[in-house]
């Protein structure tokens, strides 16, 4: 566990719970270590392999998705039944009362996540099952609005006080006083019909010239439909909001506004997740056939899928599409040099001219204001290089621009939060302009004022009923510590609400009082805490999941320590397992943990997503060996230079910091140069093959787990930012791809490779491993996961896996 005291060296100065401060955090500028902690067990319990890859039911049923009860006073989360995968909904009351478990026949009543609350804040709504439920908060009497197969979504009340939803791509009203529903729009994949036509060929005229009866049907029919159209325009009775969107289109998404007077729609072609080839084989399933499963298109063969955005007037039964031609760059050729640099490669000269670019809607794009009469949309471009923030002009049907972020490598998908204040019409959004995620502010006449600043980086975003703060989490005192905080929106003074170390997520309670607070440490998985808001009193531990037995061991908890780069000026934070008495004796062996996804975070003091890796750097510790675990370049939480450092060169920089970390080792942790292996799964398996291709002689021994072995077939939503498209830059695939490293292999390479994995497909080992053999490579092996995916369920592949990168480290270091 980590003690209170931990990360006292690494806070920031002047940022004390309830202390109001405005300077700037800059972490970077000092060396800051978080050491490990005092032992608080003395227990030496043997650390095993078969008990760390067993399945993780031994560690506890930690609260999931948790969230608060309507009156402030109770908290309600999931736990995951022992032995099995079913859930169980807790209820448990924040004044000491014990968890209990909510009863199937009740949990229509209170399991909701949809939730939205009425403008007076006498109704809750949400969405059970895929039914609406309401609840009136002065009696706590719940009342069922729908029982229906359809999946009711997106509850939303309006201004006059109706309850308005989704079924499907279609929106309904029920009103609280009639209990009736009406249907608001419905949303087409079609094109409208053409309605009754006379006859063009010759013999359908001549028909109607010569028999007098097929003419008279003709009229018939044209009076029908009339009669049909002039009775949906003249009575309000009759729904006349059909809104047709063309064939072969889908709904991208949409947003009513709170007045019920506009519908904004984004819709493109409907997509294909890939074609005829994109199969992937899955060997061993319930009724002994080989299943061949749909998979994604590779980057090499994405294409853009055009967006379109509409406003329809539900008011005059209206349809507008608004054009992107009126964002800045929407026609720059922002990938001149990279295409210049790749044409002149095959000894051609790229000429540059300006072309529409595919623009598309970022996730959760479409915000209305308080009123209605305002909508604010976030869009994308499809090279990554550039996101607007607009508005739109109902009068004359357009966008207006209102902030360009440009990024000359690639736009974060993280930092792009944005919404209005419930009482004006100011914007609040988020931007990595400065080089770091922070919140700016924009006043209705589209004057913009940054509201956080510093070296640390502001994510999940709430704002206060009045308009006055906007809380956030942050790693302000250290970029491996998230507390929670919130700036006062006037003057952007930032208070620090929690000071619990560790990794911390939160969400606000109903009346703004208490935080429920999500709060792991390294060594202890998440646990529930409340936060009273208004006190100085630390935040207050709710439940205690975590097993005895767990508790029982004698974890190593890692150092984060701020390893000096030999590129560029700030540190690499890493976190450093260190053996007992590690400083004495002959040097010790090492290994290297490479943590996935690229753009995450690993060294930081929370619970991590590899707990696995966590125990079994643990247990080599045991056994001697000096770990550690870097936050290379590309990691999440250092800003927007660490970030994109990897623009057109992945594999290259993030060697260069592991080499750094080797180098840290031997002088710092007494360790051997020449025992020094890694490991890592997904980017860390493709960094494993970077470095052991490119840096033979620095790396001894190597696993790759669910590696990639050529960008190219990855998905274009990652690939792309960072190696643009194939077509466009092979330079960057080629010079970011292991699978064109690998005549450098010296050392032994252990792959582990899982064959239903539809994220990185096992496709990219078998190419790999033909490339080696043709290659005449000796020193790899491979070992196949036949039902595993990209992340192991079964404690026999965790273990069967591990044992094997266990092996490889003590026969090769």
């Amino acid at each position: 566990m980590i003690s209170g005291s931990m990360v006292a060296c690494a806070t920031a100065e002047g940022t004390k719970v309830g202390n109001k401060v405005n300077s700037s955090v800059a972490y970077f500028d000092d060396v800051q270590t978080i050491p490990s902690p005092t032992r608080l067990m003395p227990n030496d319990k043997v650390i095993t392999m078969e008990k760390i890859m067993s399945h993780p039911d031994w560690i506890g049923q930690q609260p999931e998705n948790p969230y608060w009860g309507d009156d402030s006073d109770h908290v309600f989360y999931q736990r995951k039944q022992p032995g099995n995968e079913l859930r169980d909904l807790y209820v448990h009351g924040i004044d000491g009362q014990p968890a209990s478990t909510v009863a199937l026949v009740d949990q229509h009543k209170v399991a909701s996540r949809q939730e939205t609350y009425s403008k007076d804040g006498k109704y809750r709504a949400w969405v059970f099952e895929g039914d609406l439920f309401l609840k009136t908060l002065a009696d706590n009497g719940t009342t069922q609005i729908t029982r229906t197969a359809a999946r009711e979504s997106s509850p939303q009340f309006l201004n006059d006080g109706r309850l308005a939803y989704q079924v499907g791509d279609s929106y309904f009203s029920w009103d609280l006083s009639s209990r009736t529903t009406s249907q608001l729009a419905e949303i087409k994949m079609a094109a409208k019909p053409k309605g009754v036509k006379a006859p063009d060929s010759y013999i359908g005229k001549e028909q109607q010239k010569l028999i007098e009866f097929a003419a008279l049907e003709h009229k018939n029919a044209k009076d029908r439909e009339k009669r049909k159209n002039q009775l949906k325009q003249r009575n309000s009775a009759v729904f006349n909001q059909s809104f047709y969107m063309g064939k072969g289109n889908e709904v991208v998404a949409s947003e009513l506004s709170p007045n019920g007077r506009w519908l904004a729609v984004m819709i493109s072609k409907t997509y294909r997740r890939g074609d005829k080839g994109d199969i992937m084989p899955n060997y061993v399933t319930q009724d002994g056939t080989i299943a061949a499963q749909k998979v994604r298109r590779r980057v090499a063969d994405a294409k853009p899928s055009d967006q379109h955005l509409f406003v329809l007037d539900l008011q005059n039964h209206s349809k507008h599409e608004l054009s992107f031609d009126t964002l800045p760059g929407y026609d720059e050729d922002v990938l001149a040099a990279v295409k210049a640099e790749n044409h002149q490669r095959e000894g051609k000269v790229y000429k540059s001219k300006p072309a529409p670019r595919s623009i598309g809607l970022m996730y959760q794009g479409l915000k209305f204001n308080a009123s209605g009469d305002k909508l604010a949309v976030m869009v994308e471009a499809w090279d990554n290089k550039d996101r607007w923030l607009a508005q739109v002009d109902f009068d004359n049907k357009k966008l207006v621009s209102k902030h360009r972020l440009h990024d000359d490598a690639w736009i974060n998908w993280l930092f792009n939060d944005f919404g209005w204040f419930n009482h004006s019409d100011t914007l609040y959004f988020l931007s990595e302009e400065s080089g770091f995620g922070h919140l700016y502010l924009m006043n209705s006449k589209g004057k913009i004022s940054q509201l956080t600043n510093g070296k640390y980086e502001v994510e999940n975003l709430t704002l206060s009923k009045d308009d006055k703060h906007i809380y956030f989490k942050g790693n302000r005192k250290h970029p491996g510590v998230y507390e929670i905080y919130r700036v006062s929106t006037d003057s952007g003074e930032v208070t620090a609400l929690t000071d619990l170390d560790g990794m911390n997520n939160y969400e606000l309670s109903p009346d703004e009082q208490k935080l429920l607070v999500v709060h792991s440490e390294i060594a202890m998985p998440p646990e529930v805490y409340i936060k009273n808001i208004n006190t100085s009193q630390r935040a207050k531990r709710l439940t205690h999941t975590v097993s005895e037995e767990f508790l029982q061991y004698n974890w190593n908890t890692p150092a984060i320590v701020p390893i000096k780069s030999s590129e560029v000026a700030n540190p690499i934070f890493t976190k450093v397992y260190y053996p007992k008495d590690h400083k004495e004796g002959p040097a010790r062996k090492a290994a290297i943990f490479i943590h996935g996804a690229g753009y995450t975070q690993n060294s930081h003091t929370g619970w991590a997503y590899y707990f696995h890796e966590f125990m079994f750097n643990s247990l080599l510790t045991q056994q001697g060996y000096v770990v550690i675990d870097m936050d290379y370049r590309a990691s999440q939480g250092y800003g927007r230079d660490w970030r994109t450092a990897i623009y057109r060169n992945m594999g290259a920089p993030e060697v260069v910091d592991l080499k750094d970390g080797v180098d840290w080792m031997v002088k710092n942790a007494n360790v051997d140069r020449e025992k020094v292996g890694l490991y890592g799964g997904s980017y860390g398996g493709f960094l494993t093959l970077m470095s052991l291709f490119k840096e033979p002689d620095v790396f001894k021994a190597g696993a790759a787990i669910r590696l990639v072995a050529d960008w190219a077939h990855y998905n274009h939503g990652y690939t792309s930012n960072i190696l643009n498209m194939p077509q466009d830059d092979s330079i960057a695939y080629e010079r970011s791809s292991p699978i064109y490293f690998a005549q450098g292999l010296k050392d032994q390479l252990l792959i582990n490779a899982p064959m239903v994995d539809d994220n990185v497909f096992f496709q990219d080992t078998v190419r790999l491993v033909q490339r080696m053999i043709e290659l005449k490579k000796e020193t790899f092996e491979t070992a196949i996961y036949p039902v595993e995916p990209h992340g192991f369920r079964q404690p026999t592949s965790w273990l069967d896996e591990y044992r094997r990168i266990y092996k490889l480290f003590e026969e090769n270091l």
